[in-house]
Formats: C-alpha cells, structure tokens, sequence
C-alpha cells in the first residue's frame, strides 16, 4: 500500500518503520524543519551534544523505546547517569530519588504518615485494576487512602503543577497510578541527546525506502467516496491508500473535516496543559550540590514548575563548558507566559535563580532560547477511558495516533513509540 502518515515525531517515526519492514511505501509528511516532534533538540556551535527543546528522558522501564532502540542496533549509545532529583520542604532541597530518601524526608513528619505514604505507594505499584480507579479523582482517593496531610505534602503540588488550578481537582486516579507504576528512579538518555536520536532514525527510515518530507505541512485529508482512496493536499494534492494523523486532537480535527460530528466532538473534548521552557546556557554551575532536578511547588512562590540543571546529567564539557539549566511549566494555552516574549520571561525567571546560589548574576547568562507548545499534556478527566478518540476513524482509511491516546500512561516518548505500533497494528489488521 501507499501510506501517508503526519507528523515525523517517534510516533510517526515508529509507525513508518513498522509499516516499511511491512513492504509498504511510505510518505511523512512534517511542517517543521526538523524530526522528532516535541523531543526535538537544538545544537550550538562548539557542542558535541544537541538539547532537547521540551525537556526529555526515559526511565529505564521504557520497554518500548529501549525496545526500539534495541531493534535499530543502538543499545550501546543508551545512557543511565545517576542524578540527584530533590524535593523542596521549608525553604530547603532534599534528595528524593530512591524510597530510602523518600522515607528520611522530613516533609512527611515520623510515624503514621510516612507509614501511610508507604503503603499507598506499594497498593499503587502492585495494583493493575486502573479501572476502577478512574472513577475517582487524584484529590479525592489520595486524601482518603493517604491522608490530607500526606496528599498536601507529596503530591498534591505535582498535580497542581501538571495541570493548574483549573484542572488539578478534576484529574482521575489512574493517571497516577500510571506514573508510579511505570516510572524509575533511573533516568536514561541518548549518546549525542535525542535529537541525535531522532536524526539517526530518519535516515535509517530513509534508507528503508521511506520518503521524509520536511516543511510539508497538509493541509486536508479526505475520502475519494469513488475511489476509495484518501487525499492529503500539501504543496499539491495526493492519493494514498490509507493516511495516519499523529498530531494533537485539535490539528486532526482541522485536517479531517469530513470526520462524523459525533467522533469531532470527542476529538475537541480533549483537555490539554501546554508547555512554556526557557533554557539557558550559563557560564558557572547553578547548584553547587550538583542537583540534577527540583520539584518546586507553585505555592513557595516560584516563577516555574521545575528547574533542571542538565548538565549535573550530561558534563558541561558535551556542551562546549556551558553549563545547561531548564526553567519549565505547564499551562493552559491561555496564560500570558503564551504571549510574554523571552526577555520579559528572562526578567520574571532571572530572579528566582538566586534561589539556588545566591552568587547567581546575570551576567551568568550567555545565550537563552524559548520554546512553547500548546499541546504537551492531556489532561485525564473522570472515566477517561470512555471518550478516547479511536484509532480508525470513521472515515475509511483515516487513522488516527495520538499522546492522548495512551492513557493511562503519561505523555513521552516510550508510549509514543507504542501508539504509533499500535496504530499500525490496526491498519494493517483491517487492510486484512
């Protein structure tokens, strides 16, 4: 068959691959300039590494992404440094990458709640009946289960950072469920950074007979009713056999029209937080501990939802000596970070590093970039599972594959990987 599939990030990537082994022809289609979708990196002159725009890595449970990786020959350029993540209590940092941190942090006070808080996690690890707890609501079964005083403390800032003020009560159980279950202390990342990654792939796809078309954006997709064919209008107009959308609900909807009401209406009930990253090449190390990853709860003031020091992961000397920090957030598209440019978000930013070493300057700073999306996070309401967009549309030979679609799991790539093999699974059981 002649597929279309859209969007070159690890989802499209990986269902092209599948497809390819297949022997099908293969067309992607990507507006940006670049593949790997939001796991895409930047390079400076003078870097041995790229950094990713969005901030990513895998846990080592990523069966699907270390899977591929293992399939394509690469294992050996897979990494797992040892960082320091931390939690903040007080005004102070504390290690918290492992149960024995978690158990001496001090934000848990002694006696029943961290028993609690043990036991609540250890249920979520074993437990697989996320079903049953999508009925209920992270505040809502925490608070009972783990009690308010844990809830408050542990994780109630992490829903609050993840989805907002507007969402954090509404967001289902088997959301975290998913992120205890899945995820590791140990964090891995690719030899050269992901973008390296995603460029190594490509020309693997390409040397597969795959066709990578970049600044080709579509604009329609539709059903040729004679035919039976499927049409994407680009720079021209073409026929495929069968196209695969791997974009955000709210493109699939403007891309495919002629999707039944009922389906378009799925599509635009889709909640999602967007992301707003500033990252920052700087002269000196900010932490002198050499922390790797804050957690910062929005209500100690902070101007961003997380700092990462990158290169207390990576050595600065893979960055030419420039010492790489992250200053992220979730939020909803709306939020006026979405329309404050760099240097107004560099003088609302800037401060707060201070925070962490008091001999911060600015002068520190040699080069900032800021990237946003409106799209990084769907948000997981009651009963989630019943409104998940399908991936065969109702429009014969339209698919669809999506991060919103792997819920339970949490947005990243190693479920990117599993929703675009997925999809492919499905359009070639039905071309069957």
């Amino acid at each position: 068959m002649k597929i279309a599939i859209i969007g070159a990030g690890f989802s499209g990537m990986a269902a092209a691959y599948d497809l390819a082994k297949a022997g099908h022809k293969v067309t992607i289609f990507e507006a940006a300039d670049y593949v790997g979708g939001l796991a895409a990196g930047f390079k400076e002159p003078g870097w041995d590494w790229s950094v990713e725009k969005f901030y990513h890595h895998w846990f080592a449970s990523d069966k699907h992404m270390l899977g591929l990786v293992k399939e394509l020959g690469w294992e050996d350029k897979v990494l797992f440094p040892r960082p320091l993540t931390v939690m903040y209590y007080n005004g102070k940092f504390y290690p918290f990458d492992s149960i024995f941190k978690a158990l001496i942090f001090p934000g848990l006070g002694f006696g029943i709640n961290k028993i609690r808080f043990g036991l609540v996690g250890l249920f979520l690890r074993l437990t697989n009946d996320w079903k049953a707890l999508e009925k209920y609501t992270v505040d809502e079964w925490l608070c009972k289960w783990a009690g308010e005083k844990v809830y408050k403390m542990m994780w109630e800032p992490l829903v609050i950072g993840k989805f907002g003020e507007r969402y954090y009560r509404q967001v289902n159980m088997a959301w975290m469920w998913a992120r205890l279950k899945a995820r590791t202390t140990r964090l891995g990342t690719f030899e050269g950074g992901f973008q390296n990654f995603a460029n190594l792939f490509a020309s693997r796809l390409q040397e597969m007979g795959v066709e990578i078309r970049l600044q080709a954006t579509v604009t329609l997709i539709e059903r040729e009713v004679a035919s039976g064919a499927v049409t994407v209008r680009s720079e021209k107009t073409e026929v495929f056999d069968k196209v695969l959308v791997t974009l955000s609900p709210e493109a699939m909807t403007r891309l495919v029209p002629s999707l039944p009401e009922e389906y378009l209406h799925g599509l635009r009930s889709m909640k999602s937080m967007g992301a707003v990253v500033v990252a920052l090449a700087l002269k000196h190390q900010l932490s002198e501990e050499g922390y790797y990853w804050y957690n910062l709860p929005k209500s100690a003031g902070y101007p961003f939802l997380a700092l990462v020091e990158h290169t207390n992961y990576v050595p600065a000397d893979k960055f030419g000596g420039d010492h790489i920090v992250y200053m992220g957030d979730y939020l909803e598209p709306e939020h006026e970070y979405f329309r404050l440019s760099q240097d107004e978000l560099l003088e609302r930013f800037l401060p707060a590093l201070k925070k962490f070493n008091p001999k911060f300057e600015p002068d520190w700073v040699r080069k900032a970039w800021l990237f946003r999306t409106a799209y990084a996070q769907p948000v997981p309401l009651l009963n989630h599972s019943k409104y998940i967009p399908t991936i065969q549309t109702p429009v014969e030979g339209v698919y669809f594959a999506s991060m919103s679609q792997v819920y339970p799991w949490d947005r990243g790539t190693n479920f990117a990987v599993e929703i675009g093999r997925r999809a492919v699974h499905v359009m070639l059981q039905v071309s069957v």
